[in-house]
């Protein structure tokens, strides 16, 4: 973990310092953060140098090229993620990626994560306990609901993320789930992940880190209170979606969060269209009212 976090740092710190000096501008501390969350949404085993090229990607294409931070409309971490998932798929995916630690003597197995073994048609062999506390294979960080959730406290605690996106991702993930659950009896060949309580969803994969630490962030999520509900809900939705009905892509949460970052201000342009049409119908009725 700590040679990803070097590479991580240097290569994104060495960056924003020569778009500073470019720029004639302070160094913006934005990265601090991001240049942590890229190591822990990426498996352990991925080489340095691909490391390196995902931070280099994330922070050029994803972030600079529109004006720096506060201006970019895309999750740069999620773009490094993207730039790994697309370019080195292998590296991202599949059985020989994850290793996990055998618990009776042994000093690795590899195994398949629970979503890989939805894609294959395998219900998870974890225990939904196992998943919970993070005895499975997977992203460095994405794997224990138990730490996320400690997380999502302090966060909340601080006032740094909003509740309300956390609230509607893990409302939106839930009640697409249970959608397929109902529908399950009409499927044949998808019948492992329509079958699968809906919960599980919840515990799997990076739904649960994504939720708190991703869709939260407040540049490139929605700003308005209300449009921060409908974001998040259809951040969750389109995770669960993607699992389901496009096996290509068992993970769905990165995807959804990166295209509800592209529709972000869109939600929020509607909206406040919304709310100034509202207070301008109850202007010209008061106005009709004081005339009378």
């Amino acid at each position: 973990m700590l040679p990803l976090i070097a590479v991580s740092y240097i290569v994104g710190l060495g960056i924003e310092f020569a778009f500073a000096q470019i720029r004639h501008h302070e160094v913006n501390e934005g990265f601090l953060v991001t240049g942590f969350i890229i190591p822990m949404i990426v498996p352990v085993t991925t080489p340095l140098w691909q490391l390196a090229l995902a931070t280099a990607f994330a922070v050029i294409i994803g972030k600079e090229v529109f004006g720096g931070t506060g201006m970019n409309f895309l999750n740069p971490a999620l773009v490094a993620r993207a730039f790994l998932f697309f370019a080195y798929p292998t590296r991202m995916s599949g059985d020989n990626v994850w290793i996990a630690a055998d618990l009776w003597g042994t000093d690795a197995i590899t195994s398949a994560t629970p979503l890989a073994e939805l894609a294959a048609g395998i219900h998870p062999t974890a225990s939904a306990l196992d998943m919970f506390i993070g005895i499975i294979p997977g992203s460095t960080c994405e794997t224990s609901v138990v730490a996320i959730l400690l997380g999502a406290i302090l966060l909340l605690v601080t006032g740094i993320a909003s509740w309300r996106i956390m609230l509607s991702v893990i409302l939106g993930g839930g009640l697409m789930g249970l959608l397929f659950n109902y529908l399950s009896p009409l499927t044949s060949n998808l019948s492992t992940y329509f079958e699968i309580p809906f919960y599980y969803h919840y515990l799997m994969g990076g739904f649960m880190f994504g939720a708190v630490f991703m869709a939260t962030d407040p540049v490139t999520a929605a700003q308005t209170n209300i449009g921060k509900w409908i974001y998040g809900f259809l951040i969750g939705a389109f995770a669960v979606m993607l699992r389901v009905l496009n096996p290509a892509y068992p993970e769905g949460m990165m995807l959804s969060i990166l295209l509800m970052n592209c529709f972000a201000p869109l939600i929020d342009h509607c909206v406040i269209a919304r709310n100034i049409k509202r207070r301008q119908k109850r202007a010209i009725v008061k106005s009709k009212a004081t005339a009378q």
